[in-house]
């Protein structure tokens, strides 16, 4: 961590704090010290000030000890050799300004009772756009949101983008996240809010994009709000900061996009940070004190950053953010998922479907089923690689087909993710075999590159396109393994070059999976795999996967159920211990036994992994390949017994 960043917060904690102090002491010349103080309509006092440290601030008196308090948290400043880089005094430094922050807001209140509009939306014919502290029926309406998933979380945006279509692409992206943005501070003569209503937006508590203030201290709204659904809906009583900041770190997941050089007031020191191009050093001040929260800051100018992990789920304060990929970018490192909650194709969809067959009668096309190429793969991305959402048919589509046309079919998946692993490939590829098969009327066989993918009639008539296919991965896969996954971009090619292409590629990334455990065997591993993901319409079957054996279908080996096993404990892929072997030549193990009469319901009570003949292991029908016997009777008895 640079020394700049360390000068620029905590020299901007003295500022503020020393700037707060001086309001304080005007105040109490102009007012009585009984004055009362405070914002409007609210049990919470000043939240982030009765949260953190207990203190109910009533009247202007009662301000002196948590601004006191503010002021010893101000650590010693930066020296000018054998600087230690260390993330504590920063933070120190911007707890100051927050609480500092607060008493300069409530002090507004107490001079300028009229500043804010007191309202959920803004009165743009009077002019009064700006709407303060949110009051607790603000805070029961929509502080649940936070608590019951349906607000994920909030962008507190400060300063102002370039120009209005800028500010309002960044908002609107939020919104289609069905994130709340809270606006305070300006740049330039101007703020995000000023320029959303320039490009006709609208804003107020309704469309959940809020203007809470002008100036960098109003954001202090947004951690006010933010503290008071800890204490109301999580139950964290006030006075313990250590259990409000980790509330929200763990479950208020927001962040500060910093747009322009926020703050308009800095001495002769920070005016030197402001020539070389860095923030303020009220703007340091703010986005340390966000820190503490585990709220990182995002900026779109060249700012002293700070990367290591520590508070924040990853980085604490990155520069350089494109606008185009400030949304994005914010998510990733706020450790945001975002749930995609509908899957809107024309078609019904769910495990009811799942079991379905599409016979020969009620069939419009197909794809691959030994009558063309059909292909699938996942393939890890890097986050800048890839577009979240993005599903594109290259070639033709369903439209362009007549009734028992054929097409070849690649389906191709990209996946980022701070917590993806290669190893989890695999895994994710096996999930298109029953979410394909959700979507009623359209039937999946296989894997790999031998898939088959039938669409009847019924589900041509409804609108179906091979779109939708994509548009179920891209949502079941965020909703099913949203903890290791952040971006999902599906593509689905129909030309038969591109499937080749694609086949190409997988079957290579198939050869390098299956090598992996070619150097294991039977013997030396005591813990199997399970497989039921076929129980669906296969009920009794029950694959065991070992070092040796993959499953019948081909498309989990050893590696990938253990891989499975540690995304999804209790998924498909269950671990087995082999327990004693029963029989070396034909390979059964009692643990083995024991497991499948269970996990088949009685119906299958032990089977042999190296026999065909003798109680071989139960098959769903979904085969890579099959091995047969025929025995044919002897002509003569000179003629052997042959077998094929």
């Amino acid at each position: 961590m640079s020394k700049l960043v360390a000068f620029a917060a905590i020299q901007g904690g003295y500022n503020v704090v020393s700037k707060v102090e001086g309001e304080y002491k005007k105040a109490l010349a102009t007012y009585n010290a009984d004055t009362k103080v405070g914002f409007p309509n609210t049990g919470y006092y000043l939240p982030v000030i009765y949260s953190l440290l207990g203190h109910k601030v009533e009247t202007l008196e009662d301000m002196k000890k948590p601004l006191d308090f503010a002021r010893s948290l101000l650590p010693a400043q930066i020296k000018s050799s054998n600087h230690l880089p260390y993330l504590g005094p920063l933070l120190d430094a911007g707890m100051a300004a927050v609480l500092a922050f607060e008493i300069k807001e409530a002090l507004r209140y107490l001079n300028e009772p009229d500043f804010y509009l007191h309202s959920e939306d803004v009165d743009l014919d009077a002019g009064k756009i700006w709407l303060g502290a949110a009051d607790d029926v603000v805070l029961r309406k929509r502080g649940v949101e936070f608590v019951d998933g349906s607000a994920p979380g909030f962008a507190a945006i400060v300063g102002a983008a370039p120009s209005p279509e800028i500010a309002k692409a960044i908002v609107e992206e939020y919104q289609l996240k069905n994130l709340y943005v809270f606006l305070a501070a300006n740049h330039n003569g101007t703020s995000v809010a000023e320029q959303l209503i320039e490009a006709d937006v609208q804003i107020g508590w309704g469309t959940r994009i809020v203007p809470f203030g002008p100036d960098i201290s109003s954001a202090v709204f947004a951690l006010g709000f933010a503290n008071r659904a800890a204490m109301s809906f999580g139950g964290v009583q006030p006075g313990d900061a250590k259990k409000i900041l980790l509330y929200n770190k763990d479950r208020i997941f927001a962040f500060v996009n910093a747009l322009g050089h926020v703050g308009t007031e800095w001495g002769a020191a920070a005016a030197g940070a402001v020539n070389w191009g860095f923030p303020t050093t009220e703007w340091g001040a703010a986005a340390a004190g966000a820190v503490n929260w585990g709220f990182p800051t995002l900026a779109d100018s060249d700012i002293p950053e700070i990367l290591p992990t520590g508070v924040c789920t990853y980085e604490h304060v990155v520069a350089n953010v494109g606008y185009e990929e400030m949304c994005q970018k914010s998510i990733e490192i706020r450790g945001l998922k975002v749930a995609v909650t509908e899957i809107d194709i024309p078609c019904s969809f769910g495990p009811a479907f799942e079991g379905e067959r599409i016979r020969k009668a009620d069939l419009h096309s197909q794809m691959g089923g030994g009558k063309t190429q059909c292909t699938e793969l996942v393939k890890r991305a890097e986050m800048n690689e890839i577009e979240d959402g993005k599903v594109e048919v290259i070639g033709p589509d369903i439209s362009d087909l007549k009734e028992g046309d054929t097409l070849p079919l690649g389906i191709f998946v990209q996946v980022a993710g701070r917590e993806f692993q290669s190893d989890f490939e695999p895994i994710l590829e096996r999930q298109t075999h029953h979410l394909v098969n959700y979507i009623q009327g359209i039937m999946h066989i296989g894997q790999r590159d031998i898939a088959w993918v039938r669409v009847g009639k019924a589900a041509v008539e409804k609108g179906f396109t091979l779109k939708d296919i994509g548009v179920v991965l891209h949502a079941k896969l965020h909703q099913d393994f949203g903890s290791i996954l952040d971006k999902i971009q599906v593509t689905l090619y129909t030309k038969k070059d591109d499937v080749d292409a694609l086949t190409e590629k997988a079957r290579n990334e198939y050869h390098m999976r299956d090598a992996r455990v070619d150097n294991m065997t039977d013997e030396n591993e005591e813990i199997f795999y399970s497989c039921t993901l076929c129980q669906s319409f296969a009920p009794n079957h029950v694959c065991t996967v070992s070092p040796e054996r993959t499953g019948l279908c081909g498309a989990y080996n050893w590696m990938d159920c253990k891989a499975s096993y540690e995304i999804n404990p209790t998924g498909p892929n269950q671990p087995i211990e082999k327990g004693e072997c029963l029989d070396t030549k034909y390979g059964q193990w009692k643990g083995v036994n024991d497991f499948v009469q269970k996990a088949s319901r009685g119906a299958v009570t032990h089977y042999n992994f190296y026999s065909m003949l003798v109680d071989p292991m139960t098959t769903c029908g979904c085969c890579e390949a099959i091995a047969h016997a025929v025995v044919v009777k002897r002509l003569l008895p000179s003629f052997p017994c042959v077998t094929v």
